[in-house]
């Protein structure tokens, strides 16, 4: 229960230390992101991939640097329960009028965890729900930009208004040809709608600042006419010529949009004075988007796991299967585990490995660091990663607390009805690969070799090389999409060595088992992979028509050298087939090095 008074001074000074810790690192994390246009403006590739690792590191850091004041100027391992139920009391007060109070209250819960036992995580001590409401939240403060900004052009001034739209962003790199890239788009939104005839209500809604990522910059809107409502989004380049920007592509629909704003791709930069309202916005457009990865693909990972988790206890709730051992191969260094009717799976690592797994948990773990830092370019899934999990162990198959003992008893605590563990990552879960290629119909078959393929020349474009390349390690994604998700033995590409097998020197050597060459601990020799992934018939002629340049190291060796000189390769979250670029006639057909996503 709430105190009935506010009677110890300290409480409110804590609680202003709190807001302190949270404010300052959001106004960094905003500067970094409104940086994003000057640093796309100068075409800084590697600055905008500099910014994106350090901003992902800003929250723990303030984080750590609130826990460390709190415990230097007010002593709270010493306070009373009572003491901290005024402390939430007082920060509920401060958020009254904050524009960012979803985010603070996450901050709040963050803070408490490093102070707290988690006996004490329980609704007087944290925000299990949201206190504040973000219902209509809108900053209203003198020079602020709203949200986003409405057009209402009629028939006559569309190309006019969308002139408009783009200029209003006052990007300060000039256009290649503005007006031929507005006829693209008019094109193209009149054969997306269809004929339309303007209705009272037709205008053009558009978030008011562009999505950054990687070499892109994304104008994010939607129509609306009648009951219609479409949303779209603008992929804005510097022009391969090298003469000013283009307007690449006009991607229309929901499923367009989702494969922007996919799990498997990097964080946006986007700078928002009240997030919740850009999450709303975009959520009228992605209604199958849960909040949690929109919160996520803004930047705000902290916010979509703290989401995620209020969905995940929400669903048990509601739920009465058994989490169990997921399908699929099991994993030499995971344990993997999910709950039936949750899309999601749980991954545990084990505390011991087989010989061939020269590794440790603290190198895992700096693997999915690297993955969640890094351009994931539509390729490998993002991860939410958790420490001191309670989940109710009547939930658990005994198969599964079996394995858990076996493989994981350093991670895992039984603490009455509960099963704690200790740390673990989630990940949306996908039908892995070599399930799919054993129960798809063979043109799915045919569609899902060739992605594959794909999914790892975009990998070695962003200089990932997988390490393992098993089909057990791909996943396939309700679009059909191939994504990678072991990330225990990833190398970038520039650290391999790739190397042809020597031919043999003598007969011995030739009808011998044993390799008769010397191998480095990062040597690879692509043309081994045939053996480990074509025995399938079907599936080789499909992969040496699309992708027998994997097989070679020489592709490999080409592209460690580009990445090492500086290049960045583009990265294109939509078809070849929708650039721009690609139907003009009476422009050079632009060469697409790599599929990226």
């Amino acid at each position: 229960m709430f105190p009935r008074h506010l009677g110890d001074g300290r409480a409110y000074e804590i609680a202003r230390a709190m807001l302190d810790g949270f404010n300052r690192h959001y106004r960094l994390f905003r500067e970094t992101s409104a940086a994003a246009k000057q640093r796309f403006e100068r075409a800084d590739w590697h600055g905008q991939q500099r910014a994106q690792r350090e901003r992902i590191e800003y929250y723990d850091l303030r984080v750590a640097e609130t826990v460390q004041r709190l415990r230097d100027e007010f002593h709270v391992a010493e306070l009373s329960m009572n003491t901290w139920q005024q402390v939430k009391l007082h920060y509920i007060g401060l958020l009254t009028d904050h524009r960012q109070p979803e985010l603070a209250e996450t901050f709040f819960n963050s803070v408490t965890a490093k102070l707290l036992h988690r006996s004490y995580f329980n609704n007087d001590f944290i925000f299990v729900r949201p206190a504040i409401s973000t219902e209509y939240l809108e900053s209203d403060e003198p020079g602020t930009r709203p949200t986003y900004r409405a057009y209402y052009p009629t028939h006559g001034t569309l190309s006019e208004t969308w002139h408009r739209i783009v200029h209003n962003f006052q990007l300060d790199v000039p256009f290649e040809n503005l007006d031929r890239d507005v006829e693209s788009v008019l094109q193209a939104m009149l054969s997306e709608l269809g004929g339309f005839r303007p209705r009272a209500n037709f205008q053009i809604q558009v978030l008011s600042s562009l999505f950054y990522r990687n070499k892109g910059a994304y104008l994010v809107g939607k129509i609306i006419n009648g009951f219609n409502e479409t949303p779209f989004a603008l992929p804005i380049l510097h022009g391969e010529r090298g003469q000013g920007l283009v307007i690449d592509a006009a991607l229309f629909g929901e499923d367009d949009l989702l494969m922007l704003f996919s799990f498997a791709r990097a964080y946006f930069m986007v700078d928002m004075e009240v997030p919740s309202a850009c999450v709303q916005f975009l959520r009228s457009m992605m209604p199958h988007k849960d909040r949690s990865e929109l919160y996520s693909a803004l930047g705000l990972q902290k916010q979509g796991k703290n989401m995620f988790y209020r969905d995940f206890l929400a669903h048990l709730r509601y739920s009465s299967d058994k989490f169990r051992i997921a399908p699929g191969i099991k994993g030499m260094v995971m344990l993997v585990f999910d709950l039936p009717s949750f899309p999601y799976v749980f991954k545990v690592i084990k505390d011991y490995y087989p010989p061939q797994k020269e590794t440790t948990r603290e190198q895992i773990k700096a693997k999915y660091l690297l993955v969640k830092q890094h351009d994931r370019v539509g390729r490998m899934a993002d991860t939410l990663e958790y420490s001191s999990v309670a989940f109710p162990r009547h939930r658990f198959e005994d198969e599964l607390v079996a394995e858990l003992r076996r493989f994981c008893g350093s991670l895992l605590e039984e603490d009455g009805d509960m099963l704690i563990i200790h740390h673990l990552y989630i990940e949306r879960r996908m039908i892995p690969l070599n399930i799919f290629l054993q129960e798809a119909p063979p043109d799915q078959v045919a569609h899902a070799v060739v992605e594959y393929g794909n999914a790892i020349k975009d990998l070695v474009a962003a200089n990932i090389f997988p390490g393992d390349m098993l089909w057990k390690n791909f996943g396939v994604t309700r679009h059909g999409k191939v994504v990678f998700y072991d990330y225990d033995e990833i190398e970038y590409v520039t650290d391999c060595n790739f190397r042809r097998v020597p031919p043999p020197r003598n007969e011995e050597d030739e009808m011998s088992g044993e390799i008769w060459y010397s191998v480095g601990p990062r040597d690879v020799f692509p043309e081994t992979f045939g053996p480990f992934l074509l025995g399938n018939p079907a599936v080789r002629e499909v992969f040496m028509a699309h992708h027998a340049d994997l097989l070679d190291a020489a592709f490999w060796q080409t592209h460690k050298e580009r990445i090492a000189a500086g290049h960045v390769h583009d990265v294109f979250p939509y078809e070849p087939s929708k650039r721009f670029s690609l139907g003009r006639r009476d422009e050079p057909r632009q060469h697409q090095e790599t599929r990226d996503a």
